[in-house]
């Protein structure tokens, strides 16, 4: 294997403080959630967060989709430590200094852009057996500002020292010139930019953003539901998933050295990746559904392994491998948390 250096890897995203709890069906129709979704917080919410503290068992755990998959990355790499970098923005407040910690924990190396007029954001996943519904209250994540953070020149040296870019759907609704200046440089030298569609909300609402980063994109991942969603928006017509996930690769695309690589997951069924011409179908690995703990981060963890392997330019199949083990360790366990150490071989 190469011999991995720090800030090999690079993230950047919304950094959360999840508040995960388990609450029943009232609470879900109280709120107007469904079972299985994300979405962005509103005014209606806001009673939502005061009161899922109060009512149930909670967990606190460091989370954001983008920082959940570069700190699994960083976990199954080990050593060294701070092979993965994240940005985005905290507030100056006591859960602003529980993700640094945990960022440091996690032997990431972050570089948060504090600032004080939002407080630090928060996600509360609001989990029902083996669904779980995700409000994010992004406050201070919201706050990211390319010229006062990305553009520094300290931050940027470290941006360049990456050689796996990965940036998840969600920051589109922050700062879509970062994820553009980064994707560009990725793409400008001939390295490797990778996003997901993050949730179905991405491809409806943040549409024209997604799209123009889209040429620059090496490697898309999403889920089932995204993909459909994503596929209606482009007019696909088709509800087909290899099908869905060829035409995405046939998007137009700036850096011709490298084809797109598209990787859709399932949940337990197959994940669909285009490999060259074709499409294949990887199983997942088995779990006894008694072990399913929670299934927030399941996605993320795939994409954490995905990335550990690619950094160590392993083949797809074997990023695939390591992404479904990462995610079959992650879904035994409350939150996108992970025993001390991996053992993957």
């Amino acid at each position: 294997m190469p011999k991995l250096r720090e800030n090999t890897l690079f993230g950047m995203g919304n950094p959360l403080l999840d508040i995960s709890a388990v609450v029943d069906k009232d609470f879900l129709d109280k709120f107007g959630l469904k079972s299985n979704d994300q979405i962005l917080a509103e005014d209606k919410h806001k009673a939502l967060f005061e009161e899922i503290v109060k009512r149930n068992k909670v967990e606190y755990h460091a989370g954001g989709s983008t920082q959940n998959s570069v700190k699994i990355a960083q976990w199954m790499i080990q050593k060294p430590h701070k092979v993965a970098t994240f940005f985005g923005c905290i507030g100056t407040d006591h859960f602003g200094k529980i993700l640094k910690k945990k960022a440091e924990e996690a032997h990431v190396d972050a570089h948060y852009y504090e600032q004080n007029e939002e407080p630090t954001g928060t996600c509360a996943a609001c989990i029902t057996g083996d669904n779980r519904s995700l409000v994010a209250n992004l406050a201070a994540a919201n706050c990211y500002k390319k010229e006062k953070h990305l553009d520094l020149d300290s931050n940027w040296e470290l941006v360049k020292k990456a050689k796996v870019y990965y940036i998840a759907g969600f920051f589109l609704t922050v700062s879509p010139e970062s994820i553009l200046k980064v994707a560009k440089h990725a793409s400008d030298n001939n390295k490797i930019f990778s996003m997901n569609l993050s949730a179905p909300f991405i491809s409806q609402f943040f549409y024209e953003p997604l799209m123009k980063v889209m040429p620059y994109v090496d490697i898309l991942f999403g889920n089932e539901t995204e993909a459909a969603t994503f596929a209606k928006k482009l007019g696909f017509e088709t509800d087909d998933i290899a099908e869905i996930a060829k035409k995405t690769r046939n998007l137009p695309k700036e850096n011709t050295k490298r084809q797109r690589v598209v990787v859709f997951t399932q949940g337990k069924d197959d994940t669909v990746a285009t490999v060259g011409e074709k499409v294949t179908m990887f199983p997942v690995l088995d779990i006894d559904q008694n072990d399913i703990v929670d299934t927030n981060g399941a996605g993320d963890a795939f994409v954490g392994g995905f990335l550990y392997a690619l950094v160590q330019d392993q083949t797809l199949e074997e990023c695939i491998r390591a992404g479904h083990y990462a995610a079959n360790v992650i879904i035994r366990r409350v939150g996108c948390t992970f025993p001390e150490k991996p053992d993957y071989h």
